[in-house]
């Protein structure tokens, strides 16, 4: 898209380290060197964002942004924030636990980890509503406000060893950059788990469904480009991915024990 780093753009990273708490902090920071363009990825960091700053164009990857008040409707935004909404409304969380129990005939209860601030967002009272429709029930492994090698141990050490349940890992984005101690860890653990993305299964996860993260970010790169060329955050239109992949890794399959109908792989 004709922006090379080093010779017409200069791109500063940032990082919360997984810290939630540190996100207010990380959002003043940013702000405060007033760049072109903040492209953030997180609902939370988004939701930091709609209120330290009216004037900054912001691309974000987000849950809800309508439900969460950073936007004002996915086609006419009327503000500085646009982006991706990576929240396909409940159908796919309940997708994602009817495949998980099509895998698992057996399966009697999910143990969904997520942070506590999600349990707290619209996504969080989605995930139970759709568990109730599902007839399983979900048990709530709240993460705290860090995602970290220690929270994900602490967390996962209280689940009981049980051949009829599994672990669904939430959506939010702060699981992407520890996605290959969460699925170590899982996996010494010998417990069935679904993932949002399919990076977590390219990796020894056991299965995910959901859009293909990479045409995500290239769709945001896009969004960022149109803004350096010139055009109003408020025009551009949040997207919202329509096409849908299921993942399986084979291998995580037979390590579990776990058999692949012929209903299943069709």
């Amino acid at each position: 898209m004709g922006y090379v780093e080093t010779q017409n753009i200069i791109v500063e990273r940032y990082s919360g380290g997984g810290e939630t708490a540190r996100y207010a902090q990380l959002v003043a920071d940013v702000v405060t060197t007033q760049p072109d363009l903040i492209v953030a990825t997180g609902t939370l960091i988004a939701m930091r964002l709609r209120t330290a700053t009216r004037d900054i164009p912001v691309v974000s990857m987000f849950g809800d942004p309508v439900a969460m008040g950073i936007v004002s409707t996915l086609a006419h935004l009327g503000g500085n924030i646009t982006g991706v909404s990576i929240d396909a409304g409940l159908q796919l969380h309940g997708k994602r636990i009817q495949l998980l129990a099509e895998l698992m005939p057996n399966l009697s209860i999910v143990h969904y980890l997520a942070t506590e601030a999600y349990w707290e967002r619209a996504a969080g009272a989605g995930v139970r509503l759709t568990a109730r429709q599902a007839g399983i029930p979900i048990v709530e492994l709240p993460l705290g406000g860090n995602v970290s090698r220690e929270s994900y141990q602490r967390t996962l050490a209280a689940i009981p060893n049980s051949p009829s349940s599994a672990i669904m890992v939430s959506d939010e984005g702060e699981h992407l950059a520890f996605r290959q101690i969460l699925v170590e860890l899982i996996a010494a653990q010998r417990i069935p788990a679904g993932y949002p993305f399919r990076e977590f299964v390219d990796i020894g996860g056991l299965m995910s469904y959901s859009f293909d993260l990479a045409d995500v970010m290239r769709l945001m790169a896009s969004q960022t480009a149109d803004i350096l060329n010139g055009k109003n955050p408020a025009e551009i239109p949040v997207y919202q991915p329509t096409k849908f992949d299921l993942a399986i890794n084979a291998k995580t399959v037979r390590a579990l024990g776990l058999q692949l109908s012929p209903s299943f792989l069709a």
